[in-house]
């Protein structure tokens, strides 16, 4: 399957804001195929719609190695890869409550770059699946950290906005030299 061109930090459609998806079906399905080979290729576990330059409230994410339970449509799932990978369109998510977590974060559209974010460590996400099916999900651990964590990007919030200080600091040589390669080549 053909894959999409992953934008590095620098590109301006990273830091907008995704219109909703208004279209749902063979289109979304295709689409989402193309992301997830793309994820995959490029050895992640999500990947949002600005991350392959399209300014969408669009994600897909395959945590399915990750042995927490999930809720989807109010029924727990023990096995989560019996629903992955996941689709999520026009997301809205929901902090439930639950301790902070931090955890060392990457990000495709930052290469080389990581640090710890802290993030709420269980999510309820409201959203439209590829056929525009109303659903809900209920996640916890690695999934709702990934879920915060791409959502983010379809609002134009990057990791590094939410990076914790210290390690904020320890990346910026990295990230303003990621900057400067995208701007140079003419993003």
């Amino acid at each position: 399957m053909e894959t999409l061109e992953i934008r590095p930090y620098g590109d301006p459609v990273l830091r907008a804001r995704g219109e909703p998806v208004r279209e749902f079906g063979a289109p979304l399905r295709a689409l989402a195929d193309r992301m997830l080979a793309t994820m995959r290729e490029a050895r992640g576990i999500g990947l949002a719609a600005p991350q392959v330059g399209l300014p969408l409230q669009l994600f897909v994410l395959d945590t399915g190695h990750d042995p927490e339970p999930l809720e989807l449509d109010g029924k727990p799932v023990p096995d989560p890869r019996a629903v992955m990978p996941l689709v999520l369109a026009n997301a809205e998510v929901r902090v439930l409550p639950g301790e902070e977590e931090r955890m060392e974060e990457g990000c495709l559209s930052f290469p080389g770059v990581r640090g710890d974010v802290a993030r709420v460590e269980r999510v309820s996400a409201s959203f439209r699946d590829a056929d525009g099916l109303p659903r809900t999900l209920v996640a916890t651990g690695l999934l709702a950290r990934c879920i915060q964590h791409e959502h983010d990007h379809c609002q134009g919030v990057l990791f590094i906005d939410r990076m914790v200080p210290a390690h904020r600091l320890r990346v910026e040589a990295k990230v303003r030299r990621l900057l400067r390669e995208t701007q140079a080549g003419g993003r």
